[in-house]
This record gives structure tokens, C-alpha cells and sequence, in this order.
């Protein structure tokens, strides 16, 4: 299936603001490791949400790559 340049555009918005939130949350689960404020429950699904947009990421990576038929 081809994509237009609209969809690609479109995805490659949608990875530069999960990479942004991604980047975001490193910061923030940095800060509260080093501050020593952070409980273990907020912590978990901190890192949790981490997890869960890296995985979102790679999709959208996989999508922008082209299906090269060998």
C-alpha cells in the first residue's frame, strides 16, 4: 500500500510529538529519581507510559520505512 505525502507527513508529526512526550517524561522520571520525591507507584506508571510510547514510536518508525520487495 503507497502512502500519500500527506500520510506521511501526518505520521511523522504524530512520531516528532511522541518522541517530544517521550523525551518529556525521561526528564521528569530523572528528576523525581534525583530529588527523591517520587513515590514507587507514580514511578512505575511513569516509566510504564515510557515503555508504551517507545513501542508507539517503533510502529510509527516501521510505517515511514517502504516495503522493499526482495
Amino acid at each position: 500500500m503507497l502512502m500519500s505525502l500527506a500520510d506521511d507527513d501526518e505520521i511523522r508529526a504524530r512520531l516528532a510529538q511522541k518522541q517530544e512526550e517521550h523525551r518529556d517524561l525521561d526528564a521528569v522520571v530523572a528528576r523525581l529519581l534525583d530529588v527523591g520525591a517520587a513515590d514507587e507507584l507514580q514511578l512505575k506508571r511513569l516509566k510504564k507510559r515510557k515503555l508504551v510510547l517507545k513501542d508507539e514510536i517503533a510502529k510509527l518508525e516501521a510505517m515511514l520505512i517502504p516495503d522493499i520487495i526482495a
